[in-house]
């Protein structure tokens, strides 16, 4: 029996989630491992590839599965596993963020993100 007068809301769980969804949204917020967040605007997306992750050869224990969201003037690399649900609503514009799990967290929420990494490809303007 919970004792809580104040359940957890959906609002305190999410968190812990990786990756959100909306109809509504017009740029992907991008919630880097440099501890930065960045919103890159769908208007300038090129194209996104999921592919295994070629570093599995050489570390076992690496994340099985890479997503390479390419923008005008950055990449996004998201390293995890299941990352077919992010390609999905990214397929349809309705990615609106993406962040890695906290480690601490990961392993009990099975969540599919293990990093967020970002990489300009021009100068910041």
């Amino acid at each position: 029996m919970n004792t809580n007068a104040n359940p957890p809301t959906e609002s305190a769980f999410s968190r812990f989630l990786c990756f959100g969804s909306d109809t509504n949204t017009a740029a992907l917020n991008v919630f880097a491992n440099d501890e930065h967040n960045y919103l890159l605007p769908y208007a300038q997306f090129l194209y996104a590839e999921r592919f295994s992750n070629p570093a599995l050869e050489r570390a076992p224990d690496a994340p099985p599965e890479k997503l390479l969201i390419r923008f005008v003037l950055a990449e996004v690399v998201v390293l995890g596993s299941g990352l077919k649900s992010i390609e999905r609503d990214l397929q349809k514009y309705e990615l609106s963020f993406v962040k890695s799990a906290d480690r601490r967290h990961a392993a009990t929420l099975n969540t599919p993100v293990a990093s967020v990494i970002i990489i300009f490809t021009k100068e910041k303007i």
